[in-house]
C-alpha cells in the first residue's frame, strides 16, 4: 500500500510539473515534452516500475534477476526521475523567461514561412538531390543486407525471422552503417516531412512527388527489418506535421480512432511477425503488445541495477561516446549488449540476442553508478528543455518544423535506448547541419548572396 500511495503521490506531483514545463499535457496539443511525459516516462517506465516493485509482474526478465532488493532501489530511482526531471527543466524555464503555455500556443497558432521567392530554384535544386541521396541510401540498404526481412514474410518465409531480425540490424559495419543510419533511416523521412508541409501549402506537383516518393521509402526503410516501433513513430510524425501546420485538428474522436487503427496494427504484427494468436498474450499486462509496453522496456533497468552492482564492474568512461572513450584510450561499450549476454547467455549463442535496451538511467548507473543517475537525469533535463525552447522560437518554416518534429519523436525514443547518445549523438549533429544548410537556403540565401556579391563589388571599383 506504501509503494502505490508513493506512486500514486508522485504521478499527480509529476503530471503538475510536465504541465507546467511543457505548455500542454493534452493529448490534442501534442509536443515534445507531452510525449517524454506520457511515452518515456510514464508508460514505458513507471507503470511497470509499480508492478516490478510490487512483485506482481510475474515478467520473465525480472525472473532472471538475483538480488530483490533492486525492485525497491529502481522504484525509487525512477521516483526520483519522474520529480527532479520536471524540476529541473522548470527552473531552467524560469532562468531562460520561457512562459510554456503562451509560447506553446503561439507557435501552434502561427502560420507557416515557406521559402522566400529569391531563394526558391536553389533551394528546391538543394532539396532534390538530397531526396535523391536518400532514396538512393534506402535502395542501398536493402542491397546490402543478405535477407530482408519483410520481403522474405510476405514471401511465406516464417521459420527464422527472429535471426533475420537480428542480423538486418546488426549486419552492417564501417561506412554502410553510416549510409543506413544517417541518410535512409534518419534523413529520409525528415525530408519526406518538409516535402510534405510544402506539397500541402503550396500545393505543387513538384512537392506531391517528391513527398509521394520519399513517403514510399520513409515507409520501406521503417518496416524493412520488421521493426514494430519505426513505423508508428513515422506516423506520429506525419500527424505531428498536420497539427503543427494548422492542417490537422485533433479531438478525442480522431485520437480514438487513430488509437484503434494502431491497435489493429500492432496485433497484425504481433500476429504475421512473431505467430501471436492466443487471446490470452494480448489481454494479459505481462505479454504480448501490453507487456511489450509496460514491462519490456523498464525491466532492463533493473538488470541493469542487478548486473552492474554484483556481476559486472562499473564502466567509467568506457560507458560514454566513443570519441571521449577515445581520449582515454579505451573502446566504447554498451551496457545495454552487456546485460544480454550476461542475463541472456543462451540468446547470444542462438544468434537471437540483441540489446536490452531501457530507460537512459540504466546506462547512467552501469557507467557512474548511483551518482551518474542523478547527474544524468539533471543533465538530460536542461538539454531538452533549452532543445524545446530553442524550437518554440525559431521561425516556423517547413526546414524548421521537421526538425523540430525529428527531435520530438527521437529524443523521447533516446530516452529509453540510453545516456551516451545525449554526451554526442553524430546522427543528430549531421542531420542539424544539414537541415541547417536547409535553412539557410530557405530563408537566407539572397540575403547572403547579396552581401558576398556587393563586397566583390566594393574591391573591385576600389582596383
Amino acid at each position: 500500500m506504501l509503494i502505490f500511495s508513493i506512486w500514486l503521490f508522485t504521478v499527480v506531483a509529476s503530471t503538475y510539473l510536465f504541465k507546467k514545463v511543457s505548455g500542454s499535457l493534452s493529448l490534442v496539443k501534442p509536443n515534445m515534452i507531452s510525449i517524454i511525459y506520457y511515452y518515456s516516462f510514464l508508460i514505458s517506465s513507471y507503470i511497470g516500475g509499480l508492478l516490478i516493485a510490487l512483485g506482481i509482474d510475474d515478467y520473465y526478465m525480472i525472473k532472471r534477476m538475483d538480488h530483490e532488493e533492486y525492485r525497491i532501489i529502481g522504484f525509487v530511482l525512477l521516483t526520483i526521475l519522474m520529480i527532479l526531471f520536471p524540476l529541473t527543466q522548470l527552473v531552467v524555464g524560469r532562468i531562460i523567461g520561457f512562459n510554456s503555455q503562451l509560447e506553446f500556443d503561439r507557435y501552434l497558432h502561427e502560420p507557416v514561412r515557406t521559402s522566400v521567392d529569391k531563394n526558391r530554384r536553389i533551394f528546391k535544386l538543394a532539396f532534390g538531390i538530397l531526396a535523391a541521396i536518400s532514396v538512393m541510401a534506402v535502395a542501398y540498404t536493402l542491397l546490402k543486407t543478405s535477407t530482408v526481412p519483410i520481403f522474405e514474410l510476405l514471401k511465406g518465409n516464417t521459420s527464422e525471422l527472429a535471426k533475420m531480425r537480428i542480423d538486418a540490424s546488426r549486419g552492417f559495419s564501417g561506412i554502410d552503417v553510416y549510409i543506413r543510419n544517417i541518410f535512409a533511416i534518419a534523413l529520409t523521412p525528415v525530408l519526406s516531412i518538409i516535402a510534405f508541409v510544402y506539397a500541402t501549402q503550396t500545393k505543387a506537383l513538384y512537392w506531391k512527388f517528391l513527398f509521394l516518393m520519399l513517403f514510399s521509402s520513409s515507409v520501406l526503410i521503417t518496416t524493412y527489418d520488421l521493426a514494430k516501433s519505426p513505423i508508428f513513430f513515422y506516423i506520429i510524425m506525419l500527424l505531428l506535421a498536420g497539427v503543427y501546420t494548422g492542417r490537422l485538428k485533433l479531438n478525442w474522436r480522431k485520437i480514438t480512432g487513430y488509437v484503434i487503427a494502431g491497435s489493429v496494427l500492432l496485433v497484425g504484427m504481433y500476429v504475421s511477425i512473431q505467430g501471436v494468436k492466443e487471446v490470452q498474450s494480448f489481454l494479459s499486462y505481462n505479454s504480448g503488445p501490453i507487456g511489450r509496453i509496460l514491462l519490456a522496456q523498464i525491466s532492463p533497468f533493473f538488470l541493469h541495477l542487478d548486473t552492474f552492482s554484483h556481476s559486472i564492474p562499473l564502466l567509467e568512461v568506457k560507458g560514454l561516446p566513443s570519441f571521449i572513450a577515445g581520449i582515454f584510450d579505451v573502446e566504447q561499450v554498451r551496457s545495454a549488449r552487456m546485460v544480454m549476454e550476461n542475463v541472456f547467455p543462451e540468446n547470444i549463442d542462438k544468434g537471437t540476442g540483441g540489446v536490452l535496451n531501457t530507460i537512459f538511467l540504466g546506462e547512467a548507473f552501469a557507467s557512474f553508478g548511483y551518482i551518474g543517475v542523478i547527474v544524468a537525469i539533471i543533465y538530460i533535463a536542461i538539454v531538452i528543455q533549452i532543445i524545446y525552447i530553442v524550437f518554440l522560437r525559431l521561425p516556423k518554416t517547413p526546414v524548421v518544423i521537421a526538425l523540430f518534429i525529428y527531435f520530438t519523436i527521437n529524443i523521447p525514443r533516446t530516452l529509453v535506448g540510453g545516456v551516451s547518445d545525449f554526451f554526442f549523438n553524430p546522427i543528430w549533429v549531421l542531420l542539424t547541419v544539414v537541415l541547417g544548410g536547409l535553412f539557410i537556403l530557405e530563408q537566407y540565401f539572397h540575403m547572403i548572396w547579396s552581401f558576398l556579391t556587393s563586397k566583390v563589388k566594393k574591391k573591385r571599383v576600389k582596383a
